[in-house]
């Protein structure tokens, strides 16, 4: 079980499964929100607390829902309206959890194609002072 939360703790997120794979996409809404989506079904994942703390963003076609907490404004997921999938916010993880999950880059912006798949350890590292 994995938990993701909110900036201010006011949200928390649970993910049943380690996501075998993390998405960054470079969609208009997803570079701007700078989140890093690990994708599992609906059943799989559920919100403990703070249900009352979240508001939607719905994309003017409707395809997605974003959700993010009306106190810090941290993006914790996104989904379909009538999808199976849900996709939380992994950048609201702890890193160290997810630090060795490959990550694929989507042309969410063009082609909708992935264009790479790597692993990124140095993406969740927290700077160290000299």
């Amino acid at each position: 079980m994995l938990r993701a939360s909110c900036h201010c703790g006011a949200v928390v997120l649970e993910i049943a499964r380690r996501p075998r794979k993390l998405t960054q996409c470079n969609c208009s809404i997803c570079r701007r929100y700078g989140a890093l989506w690990a994708y599992c079904s609906r059943s799989g994942a559920r919100v403990v607390q703070g249900r009352s703390s979240l508001v939607k963003y719905t994309q003017e076609n409707r395809a997605r829902q974003f959700w993010r907490c009306k106190i810090c404004g941290c993006v914790t997921h996104h989904q379909r309206p009538r999808g199976t999938v849900i996709a939380v916010n992994a950048r609201n993880m702890d890193p160290q959890t997810v630090a060795d999950v490959p990550i694929r880059t989507l042309d969410g912006a063009s082609t909708w194609k992935v264009l790479s798949e790597r692993r990124q350890r140095e993406l969740f590292r927290s700077p160290v002072p000299r």
